[in-house]
């Protein structure tokens, strides 16, 4: 499953307090504070409302070789 690093870049403090509970539940704490999440649609839905706040890079899981 391909997962999302997610990075707070601009502050929460003058937004919309849907905004800033938004950026709460994401996990992010303080500026340049990354978090990782898993790629669904409710992770889209969250980074859409705080799009103009954070910085979004899609991860690709680790290929690892089996020994056969």
């Amino acid at each position: 499953m391909r997962k999302l690093s997610i990075t707070l870049i601009r502050s929460p403090i003058a937004c919309l307090k849907k905004q800033i509970r938004t950026v709460e539940a994401l996990g992010l704490r303080r500026l340049h504070h990354t978090v990782v999440h898993d790629d669904n649609p409710t992770i889209r839905g969250m980074i859409f409302r705080v799009r103009h706040m954070v910085a979004v890079k899609e991860i690709e899981p680790a290929v690892t070789e089996t020994p056969q």
